[in-house]
């Protein structure tokens, strides 16, 4: 069975371990860094091995790190990859991630790097399939009886969990206002995600609206 890593930062990473833990039989090893890390590190390496984490994290298939911090990072990265993990995936956004500085350790080592500003944009790739199979972009199949919604069945969800919220919250919502309802609750799911701007918690609604109409069309076709 394939396993995955988490390495939390304060409140981050908690709401994927629950939904991993609740939605899939995945293996799972989770450890914490500290909340309040220094805005600039000058030695990476040398803070790094400081650090009380779980040498387990790193004996693992897929790694997510919810570290945000662009000099931590790619220390994680790196000791991943040292340790054979295949695919590590960074939440969080380019701000938080030095992308250049991650490619390269990725081409040396091997490793599949992803960086995403929301986890319900995790892409697929080979090595991440055990986790994105059922994790990243949402999909998911609908039930329509007199005009209203009457099941939700999740395929694939958000990793915080918010899809799976959406479907229970949504049976009995008529056919034609289910779409904006979905991203509707989406927003009001307590996420992690950036509010007041373009991109974050908004991206997220449009991503889970689209999924609806996506399984309302595919419900008519068939």
């Amino acid at each position: 069975m394939a396993s995955i890593g988490v390495i939390m930062r304060g409140k981050y990473g908690e709401r994927l371990v629950e939904t991993i833990r609740q939605y899939s039989s995945l293996d799972i090893v989770v450890t914490e860094i500290p909340s309040n890390l220094p805005d600039f590190i000058d030695e990476p390496d040398e803070y790094f091995s400081t650090l009380e984490i779980d040498p387990e994290v790193f004996n693992t298939d897929i790694l997510i790190t919810y570290s945000l911090h662009p000099d931590l990072t790619p220390e994680i990265v790196r000791e991943a990859a040292k340790h054979g993990v295949k695919s590590v995936i960074v939440p969080g956004g380019v701000q938080k991630a030095p992308l250049s500085e991650l490619k390269q350790i990725a081409s040396e080592y091997g490793i599949h790097v992803e960086v995403d500003e929301i986890c319900c944009t995790i892409g697929e790739s080979p090595d991440n399939l055990a986790f994105t199979s059922r994790f990243g972009i949402p999909e998911f199949e609908v039930s329509v009886s007199d005009g209203k919604i009457s099941d939700v069945k999740v395929t694939k969800g958000a990793p915080c969990g918010s899809t799976w919220q959406m479907a229970n919250n949504i049976i009995g919502t008529a056919v034609e206002d289910a779409p904006a309802k979905a991203g509707l609750l989406i927003q009001q799911y307590p996420c992690r995600a950036v509010r007041g701007q373009e991109g974050g918690i908004h991206k997220s609604a449009e991503i889970h609206k689209k999924a609806m109409e996506d399984a309302l069309k595919k419900l008519k076709k068939d």
